[in-house]
């Protein structure tokens, strides 16, 4: 981190730096009953609810992608295991068993990776609702007569 980023650093624009500058720049202009640093800031908000709102989903599709392959790789043990069992003189009936098991694991495997990417796309929605709710109360605080 050079020098530069930390003085933007501290302006209060976190991870992004550049937006520090902005605002210093922003000040340099003055429009009457306009408050350009309220502006900037509510920018910087924005920014940073999409950045959050990428990261709930960036960590829901990692959790959806990591838990599929899970179940992939039960799924194979499990069909392994089944097909060595097939030799045997059971093999109908346990053949039969598995199948019902294996569907039945299939729909619950299913529901839970819906279920999981459900969750991901509300997290990252709800970041979004409520950035969206802080504009429209800012929007109202800045259009108030002064």
């Amino acid at each position: 981190m050079g020098t530069d980023d930390r003085q933007s650093d501290t302006a209060g624009t976190g991870a992004m730096p550049w937006l520090g500058d902005l605002k210093k720049m922003a000040e340099k202009f003055t429009l009457p009953g306009f408050d350009i640093a309220a502006l900037v800031e509510w920018q910087r908000k924005d920014m940073e609810a999409l950045v959050e709102a990428n990261r709930q989903a960036y960590e829901g599709v990692q959790a959806l992608v990591s838990r599929r392959n899970e179940i992939l790789q039960e799924t194979l043990a499990q069909w392994q295991a089944a097909m060595q069992g097939f030799a045997s003189g059971e093999a109908m009936t346990k053949q039969t068993e598995t199948a019902k098991q294996q569907v039945e694991k299939a729909v619950a495997d299913f529901r839970e990776l819906s279920q999981l990417e459900a969750q991901a796309r509300n997290n990252a929605w709800k970041v979004m609702q409520d950035r969206m709710q802080e504009n429209f109360a800012n929007l109202q605080t800045l259009l108030q007569p002064k």
